[in-house]
């Protein structure tokens, strides 16, 4: 990005989704019907949580005028944040107060769609302004691991659509896709 401020603005937003979004998960995982529908969104969940404080961290730092840390960097020292944890009273978001509306398990895989192609196109407009090289990784890392949850999320909704169930196991590897 140009400039630390918008930097600073940006990184904001992105805490502020990934916050929504860590409730949405929380949210959904409760909610779910299934055992395997409730790991899945447990699983996003931690991940949104592991974007909330890399996010936080980067911010700081920027803040703090020590520019840019890396992913994992910003990681480690962001635990310390999961240990003071989120707000104990989240805001209401859209997404939790549709969850609640239609409580069945394909609204909750379609609202998680729709969350994580919006993380893909503001990661991936953030990666375009990137200015500096640690800002790339870090969004590449971001943006990739948004790219993963859409993957899982569009592949359960496809079996829950045609079987009615939860899928065992994905027919690819969301891992080696980020490779």
């Amino acid at each position: 990005m140009s400039n630390k401020t918008q930097a600073i603005n940006e990184l904001n937003i992105a805490y502020k989704t990934e916050v929504a979004g860590y409730h949405f998960y929380t949210t959904a995982a409760a909610y779910a019907s299934d055992a395997k529908g409730r790991a899945v969104f447990t699983n996003l969940a931690k991940d949104e949580l592991t974007h909330i404080m890399v996010i936080s961290n980067i911010s700081d730092s920027l803040k703090k005028g020590a520019g840019w840390v890396g992913f994992d960097e910003a990681l480690k020292t962001g635990a310390s944040l999961a240990q003071k944890g989120l707000p104990i009273f989240p805001e209401e978001n859209e997404f939790v107060k549709r969850l609640g509306a239609d409580r069945t398990d394909l609204n909750a895989v379609s609202i998680g769609i729709e969350i994580e192609e919006a993380a893909v196109e503001f990661y991936s407009r953030l990666l375009k302004e990137a200015a500096g090289a640690d800002e790339k990784v870090v969004l590449t890392k971001l943006l990739e691991m948004e790219k993963g949850h859409l993957k899982i999320l569009r592949w359960e909704s496809e079996s829950l659509r045609k079987t009615g169930f939860w899928g065992e196991t994905m027919e690819y590897s969301v891992e080696k896709e980020r490779e």
